[in-house]
């Protein structure tokens, strides 16, 4: 794992690099620690930001790691940028991709569901309201769609409102 998380450190850090992302220069935690970070909880923490810190810091990958909370803040304020960068990568392995094939796959994210629709304080349009009929139910939340390629690597994405 610990090959895995350089890897991706590295990969990061040359693709902000070259897209010339600045920082401020007082910050302890650069955004690649943050991306890093946060790619890394998503492939072998399941999603747990927390734990994923914690491991960074006791191993010593990132000695100046931030509490939860300032993670999270630092996380949502770069979203744009990951954003930006998963469009490059998609971009560049579908330029580097010897198949013209893709697979196409779309899903519900559901905010919340029947019971708590009217209590929703995130979403109040209508637009929003969804059903999903393999569990014969309605939510509130959106549709994603997410282009892949044959061997499952996605390379676009979309967000739609139902």
């Amino acid at each position: 794992m610990l090959n895995e998380i350089i890897t991706v450190y590295a990969i990061i850090d040359d693709f902000l690099r070259a897209i010339g992302h600045k920082e401020d220069c007082r910050r302890e935690m650069s955004d690649a620690e943050i991306i890093t970070t946060a790619l890394i909880a998503a492939m072998f923490f399941d999603g747990n930001y927390a734990s994923c810190c914690s491991y960074m810091k006791d191993h010593n990958l990132i000695p100046n790691m931030l509490d939860k909370s300032r993670f999270n803040r630092r996380l949502h304020s770069i979203s744009m940028l990951i954003n930006d960068l998963f469009h490059q990568i998609g971009m560049i392995f579908k330029e580097t991709s010897d198949s013209t094939e893709y697979l196409l796959d779309s899903f519900p994210v559901p905010i919340c569901d029947n019971i708590r629709i009217f209590h929703v304080k995130l979403i109040k349009s209508e637009e929003y309201r969804g059903y999903i009929a393999s569990k014969k139910r309605y939510f509130y939340g959106i549709k994603v769609q997410l282009l892949t390629t044959k061997s499952g690597i996605p390379v676009e994405e979309s967000l739609y409102a139902w």
